[in-house]
């Protein structure tokens, strides 16, 4: 599937928020992580992270249509990594790619390396996708309930 980046501003938020609760709807039935789920976050924590100077939320589109966004966290100094969180495809646009293709061209745009993030241990695909796309993982996890754990990665 061919992809197109396109930068959400704040007019973009409600967008944003109904797609994220849409994609990690499942994720959150399976670990009722209220704590850190982007499924239970309010539309206000959408709209301050769009606000951020150094927040770049991306729609991704393909076919005319949006199945999803990626935000990079880049505060554009040297030694400080840039983080992609969150990245979600809606759950009719998975498996075609989108989420590496969006990967590979938030990377083009900030730079090829010095990359962190984080995602559920127990997400196999996810820790697969994110493998896949160079990254590696640090040693470093967080338990956010008992059956839920978070993995981080970096890309050198």
């Amino acid at each position: 599937m061919e992809l197109t980046l396109k930068r959400a501003s704040e007019k973009d938020a409600g967008l944003i928020w109904r797609m994220q609760i849409e994609s990690f709807a499942q994720m959150y039935e399976r670990y009722r992580d209220d704590q850190t789920s982007p499924a239970k976050e309010p539309i206000d924590k959408v709209i301050a992270r769009l606000r951020q100077p150094y927040t770049y939320y991306y729609l991704i589109e393909t076919g005319g249509e949006t199945a999803g966004a990626i935000r990079v966290v880049d505060f554009r100094e040297e030694g400080n990594p840039k983080r992609i969180s969150p990245l979600f495809i809606l759950p009719g646009f998975r498996n075609h790619g989108l989420a590496q293709a969006a990967i590979r061209a938030v990377e083009r745009i900030h730079g090829q390396d010095n990359w962190a993030l984080d995602t559920i241990a127990q997400e196999e695909g996810n820790c697969r996708l994110y493998e896949k796309m160079g990254y590696r993982q640090t040693g470093k996890t967080e338990a956010i309930n008992d059956s839920m754990t978070l993995v981080f990665y970096e890309k050198k």
